[in-house]
């Protein structure tokens, strides 16, 4: 039997009052001091951890302290310098492009409009929502692989495209915890609801979810 909208947003609000008791408000864990430095690190979480990530920017933002400091940067020189990241020759080229065009056409700052980040060299959906919310307070769905994998079981999208299930989640999830509820579902993803192996044994919302495996 089909789910209605308002049962899968009744099963919600219990999950995210269990999360809300376990994971607190539910941080990013990407470590950054303000926009800029979010959205390259956001970048440079493209498959790769957030831990991985977390060990290269210390080193990588005394380098390079600000959007002129990336934007002038030796592209060979930074593809070193963010190596362990993965796919290191794209991220640097995007980097580099990224903080040109936000030189040349936002004075320098990081936009606060989805529109406005879209247009940016390795900036997708994932990464504006993420932006926006972590770093202005503009609610959005962050839809990671975490989300994806996490929302399908829960039973809230049968969808595996990001922006679908995105647009499924604003529907279910309250506007004001977007943001928490989609990093507080990357702390469950890593706590219990692994890939390979999801722990519903001990899983502290076995209750509310189907387990749609």
């Amino acid at each position: 039997m089909r789910e209605s909208l308002k049962s899968k947003q009744k099963r919600a609000e219990k999950i995210y009052d269990v999360f809300k008791d376990i994971y607190g408000r539910g941080e990013c864990t990407l470590e950054y001091k303000d926009p800029l430095q979010l959205l390259i690190a956001t970048q440079l979480a493209a498959q790769c951890t957030d831990a991985r990530v977390n060990l290269v920017t210390p080193a990588l933002y005394k380098k390079y302290p600000d959007v002129y400091a990336f934007a002038n940067a030796d592209e060979l020189e930074l593809q070193n310098d963010i190596k362990s990241t993965g796919f290191f020759r794209n991220k640097a080229k995007n980097i580099i492009g990224c903080c040109r065009m936000l030189i040349n056409d936002f004075g320098g700052e990081v936009p606060q409009s989805m529109e406005e980040l879209l247009k940016l060299p390795g900036v997708g959906r994932k990464t504006a929502n993420l932006v926006l919310g972590d770093a202005f307070g503009i609610p959005g769905v962050v839809v990671d692989t975490h989300a994806t994998r996490l929302s399908n079981r829960m039973g809230f999208t049968v969808n595996k495209d990001p922006y679908k299930i995105e647009l499924d989640l604003m529907k279910i999830i309250p506007k004001e915890n977007w943001g928490s509820f989609c990093h507080m579902l990357v702390h469950h993803g890593r706590a219990y609801c692994d890939a390979r192996r999801p722990n519903c044994a001990e899983c502290p919302i076995a209750e509310f979810c189907p387990k749609i495996i």
